[in-house]
């Protein structure tokens, strides 16, 4: 492998790492700051001391997880000086504002307020302390935002000119509010309140079961998260499937690509499998619904949808020679299924633990064996969110800014394989270090911690 497939490799990587981390710091922000205001609101003596344990057990969960995405953040920027200092070069007037914007902005923000957070229990008035970690929710969501405006730029470049080959901004409000922004967002944001619920909902299930002491309070998170779990997932499904229609008009080719559509066709059939034969253009074998494709992009059975082959097509008349299709559309089309998989997973989740915890609570006792299982299923959430920021990356491929600068020449030019397989494999070994680190602390603290009147 070269120095270019090896620096994809290393910051696929690395991406996928962070992206562990960064769902379920947008939600959990949000879902603890709920927390704490159920706990300020709150008139019972006992009932707050309870409360306020809760609030720093789930608390704790968070600041273990915002720590780890701040390191592998941290280093993903590493990336654009060591292996795409091409991309930086001509992309560096726009990726660098909202990439500062989002340090100045949000994570100062986040940052400084999470430390009042942390040490400000006995030195703040309540009020003023669940103001810290709403403005905490509020600072991490923002981060996204700005994050998510320098990724659309590269799906979908708007408010640029071309000047002695790089990349310069024209307008600023052009790129902050560019469509493909919108879809991307609220896609992370509800898949951030659905990742954290799900946490939620596995912590306290597993707390029910195994912790006597502490079963009252859990089987109330535990309700709260079904009912946030479950807004975050129509929200997920929503914003999904309006992005979708829009990638119809902003990037077609992806579309196409994670549905394995190689010819254009009206009414389109959604495929449910596919044996894909990306070298020959076309599908061996497949077994589809007919016309779904098209209502899921135009909301009605007529209605055209472009094919790969075509697209490929009119790119080379745009473009020039070459080869613009995704060089993974089997990778593509199954992440994208697996997506859907696992979301309808989550919710028959939702719905039994909705049933457990709202019309069986005062035999909640006899599915104390179902409960204790919870945890198998914990990868669900952050699997989906793998697979969907995969479909998102490399349904862009060959380019790096689509339509600009593809990723072959993006690459750092003197940047030989040995050397990215050096930090590859070292970065490597310090992530599952600290991914087992993390992981122990976490379930080493929820194991021990009791939620009582006590102070």
């Amino acid at each position: 492998m070269d120095a270019v497939i090896l620096s994809r490799l290393q910051f696929a990587i690395t991406t996928i790492y962070h992206f562990l981390f960064v769902p379920v710091t947008l939600g959990l922000s949000i879902f603890v700051a709920l927390l704490e205001l159920w706990y300020v609101n709150s008139d019972s003596y006992y009932e707050r001391l309870k409360l306020k344990r809760l609030v720093k057990f789930f608390g704790t969960i968070f600041l273990i997880n915002f720590a780890m995405g701040v390191v592998t953040g941290i280093v993903q920027e590493f990336h654009f000086g060591m292996n795409w200092s091409e991309y930086s070069r001509f992309m560096g007037d726009i990726f660098g504002a909202p990439l500062a914007l989002e340090a100045l902005t949000a994570f100062f923000l986040e940052s400084t307020f999470i430390g009042l957070w942390i040490f400000g229990w006995d030195k703040l008035s309540e009020k003023m302390h669940c103001l810290c970690i709403w403005i905490v929710a509020f600072g991490s969501n923002l981060s996204a935002f700005w994050i998510l405006v320098a990724n659309s730029f590269m799906q979908h470049p708007v408010g640029y000119e071309i000047s002695d080959g790089r990349a310069v901004m024209t307008s600023f409000f052009d790129l902050v509010t560019n469509p493909y922004v919108l879809g991307e967002y609220f896609h992370a944001l509800f898949a951030g309140i659905t990742t954290a619920g799900f946490l939620v909902i596995v912590v306290s299930a597993w707390k029910i079961a195994t912790d006597d002491i502490s079963r009252e309070m859990f089987v109330r998170t535990l309700r709260r998260a079904v009912l946030f779990t479950f807004f975050g997932l129509l929200g997920v499904m929503g914003s999904g499937h309006m992005h979708a229609q829009y990638l119809a008009e902003a990037n077609p080719m992806k579309l196409a690509s994670f549905e394995a559509l190689w010819e254009t066709e009206n009414p389109a059939p959604f495929a449910i499998v596919a044996d894909i034969n990306q070298k020959e253009g076309r599908n061996d074998f497949e077994i589809t619904i007919p016309k779904m494709f098209t209502f899921m992009v135009h909301n009605s059975f007529s209605g055209e949808v472009k094919g790969i082959n075509d697209l490929q097509n009119e790119a080379v008349e745009k473009y020039g020679s070459g080869y613009y299709i995704p060089n993974d559309v089997r990778g593509m089309f199954w992440s994208f299924r697996i997506m859907i998989a696992t979301g309808g997973l989550m919710m028959l989740v939702v719905f039994a633990m909705w049933f457990v915890s709202f019309l069986k609570r005062k035999y909640i006792n006899d599915y104390k064996c179902y409960l204790k299982m919870m945890p198998i299923l914990l990868p669900i959430p952050f699997i989906a969110n793998s697979v969907g920021w995969y479909i998102a990356e490399a349904g862009r491929q060959p380019w790096i800014v689509v339509g600009l600068q593809k990723t072959a020449v993006a690459v750092s030019p003197n940047l030989s394989a040995e050397e990215v397989w050096l930090t590859m494999i070292g970065f490597t070994i310090i992530y599952l270090a600290l991914a087992v680190l993390a992981v122990f602390a976490a379930v080493k603290f929820i194991r021990r911690t009791k939620i009582t009147a006590e102070e």
